[in-house]
């Protein structure tokens, strides 16, 4: 990533942040970047799979249904685990 001119001195700070930090996976650890991708990677999925919008107009109702597609989201993931059985 390079500089950008102007009144971007924030992400300026971050790319000369992660320069200094050598490595991007190193940035990476101690930026905590990775948390911030499966949570990302985690809206998406729920987005794709059971819409990318609430229906419900005020607050609460949208919280319970947001929290209604969370609980349908983990019950299609651990449908989807495989069982592990140790052997020996």
């Amino acid at each position: 990533a390079g500089y950008w001119p102007g009144e971007y001195a924030d992400r300026n700070r971050a790319v000369a942040n992660q320069r200094l930090s050598g490595s991007n996976a190193r940035w990476k650890w101690t930026t905590e970047y990775n948390r911030r991708s499966i949570a990302e990677t985690a809206m998406y999925r729920m987005k794709q799979l059971l819409g990318d919008s609430l229906t419900l107009r005020d607050y609460d109702g949208q919280v319970a249904e947001a929290m209604a597609m969370v609980r349908a989201l983990n019950r299609m993931t651990k449908a989807g685990m495989p069982e592990s059985v140790r052997i020996a």
